[in-house]
């Protein structure tokens, strides 16, 4: 296994299982087919099996987040950001004291509308 398959594997980078390759001592092989000697296949025997079994619980898995884009929120986001720094304090201080339902009823939108 190379060390790209094997940090795929883990979740880990390729950086991280080169170090651990030259800490842990583990045994490589020339990659056939590529020049300059570094490209290596590790020898996935016992001692690496036990070290990788004992490290899985410190790497999280990769997880997939999907962002819904939300025109609304993008529209607050960028008028606030163009507020001064007063009229945040003001509409800071409109929802603390009211609240979303207060601030609905002050536009005139019924609740659960």
């Amino acid at each position: 296994m190379t060390p790209e398959e094997l940090a795929l594997e883990t979740g880990y980078s390729r950086q991280t299982i080169n170090k651990w390759i030259k800490r842990e001592g583990w045994a490589t092989l020339p990659k056939p087919g590529v020049q300059g000697g570094k490209a290596r296949l590790i020898h996935i025997d016992e001692e690496v099996k036990t070290f990788l079994d004992s490290i899985r619980h410190v790497s999280e898995p990769k997880g997939n987040y999907i962002v819904e884009k939300d025109p609304l929120a993008t529209l607050l986001l960028s008028s606030i950001s163009q507020m001064t720094r007063h009229e945040k304090e003001q509409l800071s201080g409109l929802l603390l004291r009211e609240g979303i339902r207060g601030m609905l009823q002050r536009l005139d939108i019924p609740d659960g509308e």
